[in-house]
Order: structure tokens, then C-alpha cells, then sequence
């Protein structure tokens, strides 16, 4: 009988402690279970996921599924670069390489806990945009090199990074979402809005006054400090008789799947120039110029820096100053162009094997979303008439105080 009534209460404690509905927190503070797991069956992820197009969200939010429709989710981009390039090499290497830092459910950003969601801020948009893919240096970090004598100074998300002037937005205190909405998302826009929204041009400012720079020109192309820019991405494929050596070899922390990456070169400077999609004259980088390399061993024929790609992509690098370079920079300078002379070149990378001649030169390249600046539009560049000249000299004036404020 003794035995009876301990597990009889055993039993009255279990079912009472299955029955305590979890603590809600955050903007479900209080709402019931049926909210979101509707008649009580639904349970686990799948409510918040792609999978089920975040069913147990989309009942009050109400259109907010087409999340899963933009490129974060989709990865059509990624997708499309492997069709063009490894999976000549190798089937696998977009599930290999490339599935890592994608949305696939509301708690990525508004997780980890169901019952503890949290607002999406800054700190979950770096969690993926890490690295040399946008974000980071909206805060003044940029990649450092791979070796590990260079994994020193700020760290965040787990990586060490080089301190750079950070974008003017970010010394204001404004975040990733002021400017990038779930709105925009949805719309399939990268952002809800554009510097002209919130600023108009100073007609003061030289700069300003010259209609080309206006008609012609990403806002950014001048007013970005520096970008990130990896030259040379070397994969290196590894197989079970060699993954632990490698590791060793490598002085790596460890393998992404079969791979290893290594870059040729990393550059914190002012970026290379092309037009975009809009037709624009914007910053470009390469992304990517990219090699592979299978060093599995026995069984397989060694193959060492295989030229793959060199993609190049307009992008809007996230390091915002008032102040902007002086016309030199842009006016004659052709290696920004990747219109490099060779006898100017200063990477003899053809030596090396690597199927270019230069970098910094457009042969073999391309700009996916855009186009590079023909020698003829450069040529134009160029060109020093009576305005460039007073306007040149009006801007040395300003920068040593003889006239009024300019954008520096």
C-alpha cells in the first residue's frame, strides 16, 4: 500500500509539472499557448521555421512568411556562384560550404527560446554578417589576415579583427534596423532607405556643385572611408586520411567540412570603383577571385590552385565619413579602375600560376551585378579642363583654411 500511494504521487507531481506552461517573456509576455501552437498539437520549431513557413507566427504576423522568399533565406545568389564555378569540381561544395549563415526560421534573429523572444537587434544581424561579408565594418573591424599571429586585438562573434575608423551612423548610435527594415525585406529591397532621405547635398561643399558627381554617382563612392577587399580565395580540399595533419599543418582551428580557406592577399583601403545595377559608379570587390585545391591523397590526382572565378560585386561598403578623398583618387588613379599598367603592376600574381595577370587588371573579370569603367569612360575621367582646375584648387583651398567649410 505504502508503495502504492508513492506512486501515486509521483504520478499527481508529473502531471503537474507537464501541465506549468512555460514562462513567456518579451512581447508574448502573457499571451496563452494557443496563440501560437493553436489547438495544442503543434509543438517545436517547425511553428517559427521555413519549413512550415513560420506557421505559428504568421497567424498574428500576418505576411511576414515572405521573409523566407528574400535572398538571406533562399540563397540564390550563393546557389548561382557554385552552378558557375565548384560544383564543376565538386557536387557538394554549396551544402559543404555555404548553408551556414542563412534565415531559415524567426528564432534566428528572434531566439533562441520561443518562449523568450527577443527583439532582432544589431549583435543577431552580426552573428552572419561577420567576416567579409557586410556588417562588421559599420562598427570598424575588418578581417584580419588567416595566420594565427595576426588573431589578435578586438574580437567579436568569436573572431579577432584590424580597428578601423568606424561609420559615422554608428558614432551617432544608429543601428543596423534603422535603416534596414523587415519591410524591406519582405519587398525584396536590401533597405528601407537611401541617403537622400535622410540627407540632402550641401551645394556649399565643391564637391556637391559638380552635376556629374550628382547624376553619376552612389553617394558612397566617395563618402565610404575603406572596404574590406580579399584578393586570392583559396579552397583546399582535404579528405579523411589528411583532415587531422591538415588541421595540424595549417595551424587552422579546424575544417569547414572537407575545406580549408586561405586568401592571397587582405586590403583595408579605399576600394576599387565600377558602375552598379543603376548604372552608378559605386565601390566594387572581388567576391569572388577564387581558387581550389584537392589534396585529399591516395585515389585522388592532386590538383593545386585551380582558377575558378574572379567575380567582382558593387556593393555599399558600411564606412560613412563626411569627409572624402581628394579628386586625385579618382581622377588619376587607374588602378582603381582595374586599369592597371603593367608596368605598374606590384603583385606579379601570373608568375604564381593564378590565371591573371593582375588583380588590378579587368582582363578575365567581371563585375556580376554591374560593369567595369571602360578605358574610354577613364580616359574621360582623366580629362583636366578649366572646371577640374577650379575646382581642384578651390578644394586645396578649403582643406588648409582659405575658404569656407568643405566636406572634410
Amino acid at each position: 500500500m505504502f508503495w502504492i500511494l508513492v506512486l501515486s504521487a509521483l504520478l499527481t507531481f508529473s502531471n503537474a509539472a507537464l501541465a506549468v506552461e512555460p514562462q513567456l517573456t518579451g512581447g508574448h509576455a502573457g499571451f496563452a499557448c494557443s496563440s501560437c501552437h493553436g489547438d495544442g498539437v503543434a509543438t517545436g520549431r517547425d511553428l517559427s521555421s521555413a519549413v512550415s513557413r513560420a506557421r505559428g507566427c504568421t497567424s498574428c504576423h500576418q505576411g511576414y512568411d515572405r521573409i523566407f522568399d528574400q535572398v538571406m533565406t533562399t540563397r540564390h545568389a550563393e546557389k548561382h556562384f557554385c552552378e558557375r564555378s565548384f560544383d564543376k569540381v565538386d557536387a557538394d561544395f554549396f551544402s559543404n560550404n555555404c548553408t551556414a549563415c542563412h534565415v531559415s526560421d524567426c528564432l534566428d534573429c528572434h531566439g533562441p527560446d520561443g518562449h523568450q523572444l527577443t527583439a532582432g537587434g544589431q549583435d543577431n544581424c552580426l552573428t552572419c554578417h561577420k567576416s567579409y561579408f557586410v556588417g562588421h565594418e559599420y562598427l570598424g573591424l575588418a578581417p584580419r589576415e588567416d595566420h594565427p599571429r595576426y588573431q589578435r586585438g578586438p574580437e567579436s562573434q568569436g573572431d579577432h579583427y584590424l580597428k578601423m575608423r568606424p561609420d559615422i551612423h554608428y558614432e551617432n548610435g544608429l543601428e543596423c534596423r534603422d535603416c534596414h527594415s523587415m519591410q524591406s525585406f519582405m519587398s525584396g529591397q536590401t533597405a528601407a532607405k537611401s541617403c537622400q532621405d535622410c540627407h540632402q547635398p550641401d551645394m556649399q561643399v565643391v564637391e556637391h556643385r559638380i552635376s556629374a558627381h550628382i547624376e553619376k554617382l552612389e553617394c558612397y563612392a566617395c563618402h565610404s572611408a575603406w572596404a574590406a577587399q580579399e584578393y586570392g580565395s583559396f579552397f583546399l580540399r582535404f579528405g579523411e586520411d589528411n583532415r587531422e595533419s591538415a588541421v595540424k599543418d595549417f595551424k587552422a582551428p579546424s575544417l569547414n567540412g572537407d575545406y580549408l580557406q586561405r586568401t592571397y592577399l587582405r586590403r583595408q583601403d579605399a576600394p576599387p570603383l565600377g558602375y552598379n545595377q543603376r548604372g552608378k559608379l559605386s565601390p566594387v570587390r572581388p567576391q569572388f577571385i577564387s581558387y581550389y585545391s584537392d589534396l585529399r591523397g591516395d585515389g585522388f590526382p592532386l590538383v593545386e590552385n585551380q582558377f575558378m572565378t574572379a567575380e567582382w560585386k558593387a556593393f555599399f561598403p558600411h564606412t560613412i565619413r563626411r569627409g572624402t578623398v581628394m579628386c586625385d583618387s579618382c581622377h588619376n588613379d587607374a588602378r582603381r579602375y582595374l586599369l592597371e599598367a603593367v608596368e605598374d603592376r606590384i603583385y606579379r600574381i601570373d608568375l604564381d600560376g593564378l590565371g591573371l595577370s593582375s588583380f588590378w587588371n579587368q582582363e578575365g573579370q567581371t563585375v556580376i551585378n554591374g560593369s567595369f569603367v571602360s578605358p574610354q569612360q577613364f580616359s574621360e575621367l582623366t580629362k583636366k579642363d578649366a572646371a577640374y582646375t577650379r575646382a581642384y584648387v578651390e578644394r586645396w583651398q578649403k582643406l588648409i583654411g582659405h575658404g569656407d567649410a568643405s566636406s572634410n
